[in-house]
């Protein structure tokens, strides 16, 4: 088992877990630690949902790098720069 996530086939003793966004008794959940915490989601769907910061200019969920202006989060340069970051590029040249 690698992180919690017990591969098909494996057996879980009859194990489940629910998973904290939707709810759903699921026999191959997986746990995430971060920050002090244990979250549990079958899906990482539901752990996007509930774990990843949403851009503040387009609301959409951040699931890469993201840029972070001033404590502010943001998908890439282009939303940053419209919600007022002058500082911000999307690559250096040479």
């Amino acid at each position: 088992m690698i992180c919690g996530y017990a591969p098909r086939g494996t057996d879980t003793g009859g194990i489940m877990a629910a998973c904290e966004v939707c709810g759903n008794d699921y026999d191959m959940a997986f746990e995430v630690h971060a920050q002090g915490a244990v979250h549990t989601f079958d899906s990482f769907e539901c752990a996007i949902t509930r774990m990843a910061p949403l851009c503040e200019h387009c609301k959409c969920r951040i699931i890469g790098h993201g840029v972070d202006a001033n404590g502010h989060w943001y998908c890439c340069a282009h939303c940053a720069r419209t919600a007022g970051v002058k500082s911000i590029v999307d690559r250096v040249s040479a």
